[in-house]
């Protein structure tokens, strides 16, 4: 099994984040996609957190219609506490052995990868997929055992470039909008995800 793994707040999903789906299952030959929601990220505080449970159910709004090879893996909300991608790669290793694993992200992220909890482990378990993201070029990384790579064979270690976005969203920026003005659509999230915030009151 080829698994992609998408991880964050989802504070709230947004189109950015399903951008970054399609693209991963067009580009890497996925037989699944899962969405791993943190429960606390340890690179950037759940400001405005509405709480694990409503960002669950806004993801699951979000996936739902959406391509049948994504889903939800709650491992990191059931665990609690402060979320590590090797801890969370660990545990789904011991869970599924002979998985191969890759984390989808955007190249934002690069820069601060050397800085996460044991990176080398990290890829030692799994491969990277990036996309750009508007003023975050493409930069390699300096961590131990990481490569770039024109495809993913299926190997760990390997750093395979995605096509770009082309959105330029965050769910900070929603929030923001969402606070201030909260009967607007601030456009880029999806509609059953808006209603669910409006239904819940989120975000007010």
């Amino acid at each position: 099994m080829r698994i992609g793994l998408l991880g964050g707040a989802f504070n709230p999903p947004h189109e950015g984040h399903l951008k970054l789906a399609r693209l991963a299952l067009e580009h890497l030959n996925l037989d699944e996609l899962r969405f791993v929601p943190t429960a606390l990220s340890p690179h950037k505080p759940n400001a405005g957190d509405p709480g694990a449970d409503a960002r669950l159910r806004l993801l699951v709004e979000a996936l739902t219609g959406f391509d049948p090879r994504c889903r939800v893996e709650p491992l990191e909300l059931q665990r609690g506490g402060t979320s590590y991608t090797v801890d969370t790669l660990e545990a789904l290793t011991q869970r599924e052995p002979g998985a191969s694993w890759i984390l989808l992200m955007g190249s934002d992220q690069l820069p601060g990868l050397a800085t996460w909890r044991q990176p080398e482990r990290i890829f030692e378990l799994a491969s990277a997929a990036v996309a750009l993201r508007p003023g975050a070029p493409f930069l390699l990384p300096e961590v131990p055992g990481l490569h770039p790579s024109a495809t993913w064979s299926g190997r760990p270690g390997e750093l395979v470039a995605l096509p770009a976005t082309e959105l330029d969203l965050a769910s900070s920026n929603l929030r923001t909008h969402l606070q201030a003005s909260p009967d607007e659509d601030p456009g880029g999230i999806p509609p059953r995800v808006l209603g669910t915030i409006r239904t819940e009151n989120l975000y007010r």
